[in-house]
């Protein structure tokens, strides 16, 4: 039986809106209503979802507190206080908690960082996603390249320096050229952490119905992440997963949660959790209802939950190798055994599958994608799915 005591722990914050819905954007967010926010109404939601969702972890400590969304800058320090302070009444945080919020650089108003950091925060990311005026505006981003520097200013000098900036490439009229001039324009910046991935045309939304013109070929796409990664590696940013990378010290330990199989609860609309029992040792999967209005309508904390259900344990390999095997570093067996409950044999089938096509390689008792399995990385995690 897996025990959970040994995985670590980590809460997820959805707070969904946003002054405008980007057309790239697949995430659960939607545009503040006419009438504002409702951020009382919304902090008091959340507060009692935390009460019901603390309860299978009891005891067990958060390491990492995540605030998504959506663009949570647009709620106020005081209704952020109010969530971590009730958090931490109910489980116990780690002394050395990392607590990130998103943060639009355009929904930042002068000086609230400082406030953000008395609240708790210590970590933000900045989602600047480039620094073309022109690139921004296709995008349907809402702030200037101006905007990006200045909330990195701020930032600094409300004692954040461990924060993250959210990059773009393979964007519309984007050549390589231009990739490489907003990787240089953010390490200027000196993030600690930069998020480096292609833009992606979603189902579901505008850009997937209409997609926008110039979006580069598939091989100049190829071109910029390589010459990038090459950039970031000089300049001293480690990549440890297949679109994040670090400075020393500074992964983050929120994904890494995620990526490594740890367990995480997630509360507000749309939220997803993933819990294992201490006393069964299975893996729930839970689902928040997914607008806000259902979920702020909800009489009872129950109520808010759209989906719940236990992994099967044919579903586990597919469902840990799909996270697991982003890491550059892989995963060892032990890791896989302790998070899964399954002993090595269950990895066999699709990791001889995969070796074989090139796509997984072997370093003692660790498992990780090669080269190739990087590049086709969709490729390599179809092997571990269910027969």
């Amino acid at each position: 039986m897996i025990d959970a005591r040994g995985i670590p722990l980590a809460l997820y914050v959805h707070l969904p809106w946003c002054v405008r819905k980007c057309p790239y954007c697949d995430f659960n967010s939607h545009a503040v209503p006419a009438g504002g926010l409702a951020e009382q109404a919304y902090v008091d939601a959340l507060r009692r979802d935390l009460e019901l969702a603390s309860g299978p972890a009891a005891g067990r400590e958060i390491v990492a507190v995540f605030f998504g969304g959506g663009t949570p800058s647009l709620f106020s320090a005081r209704g952020i206080t109010s969530v971590l302070d009730h958090a931490r009444g109910l489980l116990p945080f780690a002394t050395d908690v990392e607590i990130t919020l998103e943060a639009n650089p355009g929904t930042v108003e002068h000086g609230r960082f400082a406030d953000y950091a008395a609240a708790g925060v210590n970590r933000v990311s900045l989602g600047a996603q480039s620094f073309d005026e022109a690139a921004l505006a296709a995008l349907g981003r809402i702030h200037g390249a101006g905007d990006i520097a200045r909330a990195v200013g701020e930032l600094r000098a409300a004692g954040i320096d461990n924060f993250n900036l959210d990059l773009m490439y393979a964007l519309p009229g984007q050549d390589l050229r231009g990739a490489l001039e907003d990787v240089e324009r953010a390490i200027a910046l000196g993030p600690a952490h930069l998020s480096h991935y292609q833009l992606t045309l979603e189902p579901g939304t505008p850009f997937a119905k209409r997609p926008p013109t110039g979006l580069p070929a598939d091989d100049d796409a190829w071109a910029m992440q390589v010459e990038c990664q090459v950039r970031l590696a000089a300049a001293g940013y480690t990549q440890y997963e297949v679109s994040a990378y670090a400075q020393a010290g500074r992964r983050c330990r929120h994904n890494l949660v995620y990526w490594e199989y740890g367990d995480y609860l997630g509360v507000g609309a749309g939220a997803h959790g993933k819990v294992t029992h201490a006393t069964t040792g299975a893996i729930e999967r839970t689902v928040r209802s997914r607008h806000p209005a259902a979920y702020l309508a909800a009489v009872e904390p129950a109520q808010r939950i759209a989906e719940t259900r236990t992994v099967p344990a044919a579903d586990l390999p597919f469902e840990f190798c799909l996270n697991a095997l982003r890491l550059m570093d892989g995963f060892s067996v032990q890791q896989f055994e302790s998070r899964t409950g399954l002993p090595r044999a269950a990895l066999d089938a699709g990791a001889t599958a995969a070796q074989a096509r090139g796509l997984l390689e072997w370093q003692g008792d660790r498992c990780r994608a090669s080269a190739l399995g990087r590049r086709f990385l969709n490729d390599l995690q179809a092997h571990f799915l269910p027969a």
